[in-house]
């Protein structure tokens, strides 16, 4: 019963509170005879809609006491529908009732069945404003540091760690697999740090040929060699006052590394084809998949290079580390794509949901970006469905153990529960089949957070 839409009868009459009790089955129905027991039904149960007779004792012939009761509801509970009832001067008490905030009114004698429409409206537009205002918040506090969109507890605390160094001024090594946003977190350390009117320059050292690497970083002289028809700065030049990203650091050369340690230590560069020394000021920040530890002790990377960029080392979770976030992020994607491409889905079917949860997300962000983006063109209707997502009939593996697997499917369930019902504890509970209480114990054992 507690997690039924919640209707408050607040009507002197018993008889007609009998009525209306009957003609509401389908609610968790709430009654008050008067201004007190009213505000003291809005306190512990927070009902969606009210409907309230104006002629409230110690005043059953006016509607002092009605009015009041009103403006009360409406202070604790802004968002409450409150529909209206009066037999006396009914135009006047509508005017008013409306001009304080009611949302609709009705007149006696009752009609049970236009009242029944009334009420039903009415949590309907509660429930669409409820579900507006998550989606604003959502979009509001989901969009965390450098515009990363998360609900994840370990991402948050990775978010959380890079705004606590990111006023400090020391190398960043941040360590994940492809796809789990490393740029998009070095361009937010970068925007919360004193240098963020200085330039953010990204390089990713994988991409470019190691002929041209040391040119693209320290720039050459007109002449260097062979096509240098101009002098041109290099990447590490261009960040003067602000931050490098050196992305895929782990792909420097050796004989580069030699060089990149030296601007580390002396923060000043020579361009290729040039004795003069030229002093830089900028925040080194790096990234990498591979594991630079391994490469230390396969001698594939400096020893002193690896300590001079990672001062700050932190890792970042993959997309399978992160349960609920595959949802939230599949949601963004396909809005993203379906304005832009003007495709007709809009909204993912049950089975798409249930697969997105399901699936590891080797490929992370990235794999999950390109699987919607696919399916808001393939889509052949309104809703995106596991098929179009190519995920259909594809499962992760659990643990053996059994108390394992257990808290295993616990954990996932509640935050995936949790990421579709966007925070919100009664519509959690509902998509779990289970009480308040009873989620509310479970989140306090495993330690989770709505």
């Amino acid at each position: 019963m507690t997690d039924m839409e919640k209707l408050l009868i607040v009507e002197d009459d018993a008889g007609l509170q009998r009525q209306l009790r009957w003609a509401y089955e389908g609610y968790a129905i709430h009654t008050a005879a008067n201004r007190e027991e009213a505000i003291a039904v809005i306190r512990a149960e927070e009902p969606q809609v009210v409907t309230l007779d104006l002629g409230l004792p110690p005043d059953p012939d006016g509607t002092t006491e009605g009015f009041a009761t009103l403006e009360t509801i409406l202070q604790l509970r802004p968002d409450t529908k409150v529909i209206v009832a009066s037999g006396h001067g009914a135009h006047e008490s509508m005017l008013k009732a409306i001009a304080l905030g009611a949302w609709d009114f009705y007149q006696k004698p009752i009609d049970i069945d236009a009242l029944g429409l009334i009420v039903a409206r009415a949590f309907h537009v509660h429930a669409l404003e409820a579900e507006n205002r998550r989606l604003a918040e959502r979009a509001e506090a989901g969009a965390v540091l450098g515009g990363m969109i998360t609900g994840a507890p370990e991402m948050l605390k990775v978010t959380r760690t890079i705004e606590r160094v990111a006023g400090a001024d020391v190398s960043v090594m941040l360590l994940g697999a492809s796809g789990t946003g490393k740029e998009l977190l070095a361009r937010g350390l970068h925007d919360t740090s004193p240098r963020k009117k200085g330039a953010f320059v990204a390089i990713n050292c994988a991409a470019i040929p190691e002929t041209l690497l040391e040119s693209e970083l320290f720039g050459h002289e007109k002449g260097a060699f062979t096509g240098a028809v101009k002098t041109t700065e290099g990447k590490i030049e261009l960040a003067q006052g602000g931050t490098l990203f050196l992305d895929e650091i782990g792909d420097v050369p050796l004989p580069l590394q030699v060089k990149l340690l030296r601007f580390l230590q002396e923060r000043v560069i020579e361009r290729i084809g040039s004795r003069k020394p030229i002093a830089v000021d900028t925040r080194v920040v790096c990234a990498t998949h591979q594991d630079l530890d391994a490469m230390v002790a396969e001698g594939r990377f400096r020893e002193d290079l690896y300590y001079r960029l990672a001062e700050i080392v932190i890792r970042i979770p993959s997309l399978a580390e992160r349960p609920g976030d595959a949802g939230l992020l599949a949601r963004h994607f396909l809005q993203k794509y379906a304005t832009a491409m003007q495709t007709g889905a809009k909204s993912f079917a049950p089975d798409a949901l249930a697969a997105i949860d399901a699936w590891n997300w080797p490929g992370n962000v990235r794999e999950l970006e390109n699987r919607v983006k696919r399916a808001a063109i393939m889509a052949e209707g309104k809703m995106v469905t596991a098929a179009d997502l190519d995920l259909d009939g594809k499962d992760d593996a659990i643990p053996i153990n059994l108390k394992a697997a257990r808290e295993l499917a616990d954990r996932k369930a509640i935050r995936h529960a949790l990421a579709r019902a966007e925070g919100n504890i009664s519509g959690t509970a509902r998509l779990l089949g289970i009480s308040r209480p009873t989620l509310y114990d479970l989140m306090k054992a495993y330690d989770l957070q709505p």
